[in-house]
């Protein structure tokens, strides 16, 4: 049998590093040819002592905990990867849970060859059972929320974009590095690039699954996906070829706040401005009765439709800003350059 590592990006996930690696030792693996790295950010809550408590109490599984200094993601991963001795590589999160099978489906399509770096699909789960939280779980894995990433929204076995929490062989780190430490999110997008640029594929398969706590409040969503946004303009200035429909809300944004503008002097802007809200309002409506009629949760006719706005607007705020500030740090060398070149 050969030997899996799995390794945990975490910081200050004391509610949910014990339900993690308890999903870990259901998984249909031996736990003699699994370990577990996990590299905390120097977590000031709880999170080592919940540990600690596990693994006195589970002593067959192999964790080790490694400190991480620079406490984001990327740099956790590489540090995780580099004290890792498997012959294969599986990312999770901190508030993640992989489903029984994982381990074992992933192996199964890495050594059938069906990918070079392999996941499945992301079940969301609500934070608490509040109507805030479970409005935000809908929301992550709808369509007009998240688009088509088939990892959120479900799809047959195929070759995709990317993955969450994929497995690879160990060797594809020596073929195409690490995870870019420059980047604070969107690190397993560009990772997954970069397996496709180097000629390999990225499968998604429906039978390899796991949940996802999502976010509990409406400000922590708005930060998410302001990050979100913004660092994927940075993504996209690098590989180009990469954009996607649903990644055009940051121009949806711009377009209501031109409108909005124009609409001071001009008519027809404001006649714009109201049948793009129209129709905006019309389908969040919508999509929020869908969803409170199939679920039978009534809060969801304006509880889904306050989440995805959220998801839209702060992801299209972040895109925006980190444009504007991508023109002017590109106008402030230009000037730079030309004054060099007078002296």
């Amino acid at each position: 049998m050969m030997k899996v590592s799995l390794i945990i990006p975490c910081l200050n996930e004391e509610k949910t590093i014990q339900d993690l690696l308890a999903a870990i030792c259901e998984q249909d693996f031996p736990l003699a040819d699994l370990e577990v790295i996990i590299a905390d950010g120097m977590s000031v809550d709880k999170t080592r002592e919940k540990i600690r408590e596990f693994t006195e109490a589970v002593t067959e599984l192999n964790v080790r905990i490694i400190d991480n200094p620079k406490k984001n993601r990327s740099a956790a991963l590489n540090l995780a990867i580099k004290a890792a001795s498997g012959d294969y590589i599986i990312r999770m999160d901190a508030h993640s849970f992989p489903h029984p099978y994982y381990i074992k489906y992933c192996l199964r399509d890495l050594e059938a060859g069906l990918g070079d770096n392999v996941g499945g699909v992301i079940q969301i789960k609500p934070a608490n059972q509040r109507w805030v939280a479970q409005s935000i779980a809908v929301a992550a894995g709808h369509p007009l929320g998240v688009g088509d990433a088939s990892y959120r929204i479900g799809s047959e076995a195929r070759e995709v974009d990317t993955v969450a929490f994929g497995a690879y062989h160990t060797s594809l780190i020596d073929k195409i590095g690490g995870y870019d430490e420059s980047l604070l999110v969107n690190e397993d997008y560009e990772f997954n690039v970069r397996v496709r640029k180097n000629g390999g594929k990225v499968w998604l398969d429906p039978d390899i699954s796991a949940s996802y706590v999502a976010r509990s409040n409406f400000k922590d969503l708005a930060i998410q996906y302001w990050n979100y946004g913004y660092w994927k303009l940075i993504m996209l200035l690098r590989y180009p070829d990469t954009i996607r429909w649903r990644q055009l809300s940051g121009f949806f944004v711009l377009s209501w706040i031109g409108l909005g503008f124009l609409g001071i002097w001009f008519l027809w802007a404001r006649w714009l401005l109201f049948i793009e809200a129209f129709i905006y309002l019309s389908a969040l409506i919508y999509a929020g009765t869908r969803a409170a009629i199939s679920k039978n949760k009534d809060f969801l006719v304006f509880g889904l439709p306050l989440a995805i706005a959220t998801m839209h607007f702060s992801w299209g705020s972040g895109f925006l800003w980190s444009l504007i500030r991508a023109s002017f740090d590109k106008i402030v060398k230009k000037s730079k350059g030309s004054l060099t070149e007078k002296l």
